[in-house]
């Protein structure tokens, strides 16, 4: 019987980013699947977060990415523009938020047609992979593709159904509230909750004695 969880992820989190390959080739090599619920940044979620973190903790936060990333092989630069549009010396979040909401709507779409992972993979590979002006020109239309989904048939579900689809991303983080953490990437199974890039191989090792065996 193939081995479910559910993934809370972030289209601003890098540690999501991180993660997301290792999540990929765990489907391939073994009989499990993850049920790809994005949820919002904790950004929007928790108004005035920012302003009260303490101030050493952002540029440890690009250290630790950059070296995780540079001990995987992967490319990593904080994205630019960012996700959240917001003042990083102040913490002060703009109401107005062009791209964190469609973005998130976007993964709920890709989920839902079967493709959540790769699609998580490959934005999120532009997002964070050193791509300037990500959300210029065809760069997520290109990534999509190479997710084997087409970005103007997305657009074109999540403007025809904002309401199901905002309905969709409180779902998940209500969802992800009860199993316990309110971070991201959030991997839960069978209730029980595996916070940050660095659960991945606990995650696995829980699931050996539940089933888990090779694809």
């Amino acid at each position: 019987m193939t081995l479910e969880y559910d993934l809370f992820w972030s289209f601003r989190s890098p540690y999501s980013y991180l993660v997301t390959p290792r999540l990929i080739e765990f489907e391939r090599e073994y009989d499990v699947k993850a049920n790809v619920r994005p949820v919002y940044p904790i950004a929007v979620r928790i108004p005035g977060f920012f302003k009260q973190v303490n101030p050493m903790w952002p540029p440890y936060l690009f250290r630790d990415c950059s070296r995780i990333a540079e001990m995987l092989g992967m490319p990593f630069g904080w994205p630019s523009p960012d996700p959240i549009v917001m003042n990083m010396a102040t913490g002060e979040v703009a109401k107005d938020q062009p791209y964190i909401h469609r973005l998130t709507r976007l993964g709920i779409a890709a989920a839902e047609a079967g493709k959540g992972l790769p699609f998580l993979a490959a934005v999120s590979a532009v997002i964070f992979g050193g791509v300037r002006d990500w959300h210029l020109g065809d760069h997520l239309a290109q990534a999509s593709e190479r997710a084997g989904l087409s970005l103007a048939e997305l657009d074109s579900e999540i403007e025809r159904n904002a309401d199901r689809y905002e309905a969709a991303v409180a779902e998940n983080e209500s969802a992800q509230k009860n199993a316990g953490h309110w971070g991201v990437p959030l991997m839960v199974f069978k209730g029980e909750p595996f916070f940050g890039q660095d659960r991945f191989d606990l995650l696995r090792w829980r699931m050996q004695p539940n089933g888990l065996r090779r694809a």
